[in-house]
């Protein structure tokens, strides 16, 4: 079975119309997920100060998580009533991209509610896509689990094959999947005795049959390039490699990541 993994927070009931769409369209397991951070640093001493200040702190966090675990029940209610096959509620106190590695092993992808892009969402949104070890769809409010239309961004990149391969069992619920074509990098071009990648072949194999299409813009603006070739294929979900790198201790997007992150208006699953 495939198994679905949504981050969710207070207001999980606002933000998890999209993931109970999608785990039905799949047949798919669903797991909300809560995650607290931990209030305490390497050396054992609590991260807030000391003494009463300190107990406070931890006081908070431990009732914020014990309401958390309660919601476990409101949410296996709600999962039976949305028709989720396999519903399961995890709470879990830590690094938000430590525990996402961790619960990645046993999840096929996660679900990440896209928020107003400030600086601090930015990181926030970098850190967990290019760190969790899961493909990542990023859900703007409202949206619909719609696959009819799924458009593929391709540039014959490690990124844009992993994504790819880990979209497959969405392509084969669509309708229509039009693979959107850049300029291609072939980064193992000079390995000569692999044999070229064929796209199509490949596709085919797998009982999906695809459009393509080319995609061309000005330099510095592949992301909005790819957007606009993606709304004028009425693309429900957007599939697309990450590009990212680390700045100092903080992971940031690549230039056409970070305008389609920005940007975009409908859900896109990235794959780094």
């Amino acid at each position: 079975m495939y198994d679905l993994l949504a981050l969710t927070d207070a207001d999980w009931r606002q933000h998890l119309d999209y993931a109970a769409g999608l785990a039905r369209r799949l047949d798919a397991g669903l797991t909300g997920l809560r995650v607290f951070p931990s209030p305490y640093v390497a050396d054992g001493l609590y991260g807030y100060g000391a003494g009463d200040t300190a107990a406070l702190v931890l006081d908070s966090v431990r009732k914020a998580e014990s309401t958390a675990q309660a919601d476990g029940v409101a949410f296996a209610t709600w999962a039976a009533e949305a028709g989720i096959l396999a519903p399961a509620w995890q709470v879990a106190e830590g690094s938000l991209p430590a525990v996402l590695r961790r619960l990645g092993n046993r999840h096929d992808l996660l679900l990440l509610e896209r928020e107003a892009q400030s600086e601090e969402q930015h990181a926030r949104l970098g850190a967990i896509v290019l760190e969790c070890g899961m493909p990542v769809i990023l859900v703007p409010a409202q949206a619909t689990a719609r696959l009819d239309c799924i458009a593929v961004a391709w540039n014959g990149s490690a990124e844009a094959l992993r994504a790819l391969q880990a979209a497959r069992p969405l392509l084969a619920c669509a309708q229509r999947v039009v693979v959107l074509r850049g300029e291609l990098h072939d980064r193992y071009a000079e390995i000569g005795w692999l044999p070229p990648f064929d796209l199509d072949l490949h596709l085919q194999r797998h009982g999906i049959r695809a459009e393509y299409r080319g995609i061309t813009g000005p330099e510095g603006e592949a992301g909005r390039s790819l957007l606009a070739a993606a709304r004028e294929v009425g693309a429900d979900l957007l599939v697309m490699g990450a590009f990212g790198r680390t700045r100092f201790s903080e992971w940031v997007f690549g230039g056409a990541t970070r305008q389609v992150v920005a940007e975009a208006e409908l859900p896109v699953l990235l794959r780094h």
